[in-house]
């Protein structure tokens, strides 16, 4: 049996989520690699039979659906799941607008929901 787990990272195009992706796939897993800016991806994470990277805008449900029926396509399951994706603002809160506010909301609560939706609901 082989020990082989099939990794699913959000915010895999830069930082901790490409850490995360270059990790795993170094110690023989397979990577379902995932972001907004799928070139960003590639180009953080290079090629590999095991590594699938992915579109994926955490804030919007259906490409969570599309990211994990990808996955599930391609690798037959996912076994570990990252919630790595973030916005983050830096400043007084009283200075973020409206728009930034809500993205971060959205990136940072809505988004991880999204992330665990199942492929085939």
């Amino acid at each position: 049996m082989s020990d082989k787990k099939i990794w699913f990272i959000t915010g895999a195009g830069r930082g901790m989520g490409a850490d995360f992706a270059k990790a795993a796939l170094a110690a023989g897993h397979a990577v379902v690699a995932t972001g907004r800016n799928i070139d960003a991806v590639s180009k953080a994470l290079g090629t590999s039979n095991d590594l699938l990277p992915v579109k994926l805008d955490v804030t919007d449900r259906a490409d969570a659906q599309a990211a994990a029926r990808a996955a599930v396509d391609r690798f037959g399951r996912i076994d570990v799941l990252v919630n790595n994706a973030a916005s983050f603002y830096a400043g007084y809160f009283e200075e973020l607008t409206p728009e930034q506010f809500d993205r971060q909301l959205s990136v940072s609560l809505i988004g991880p929901m999204n992330s665990r939706v199942r492929c085939c609901q």
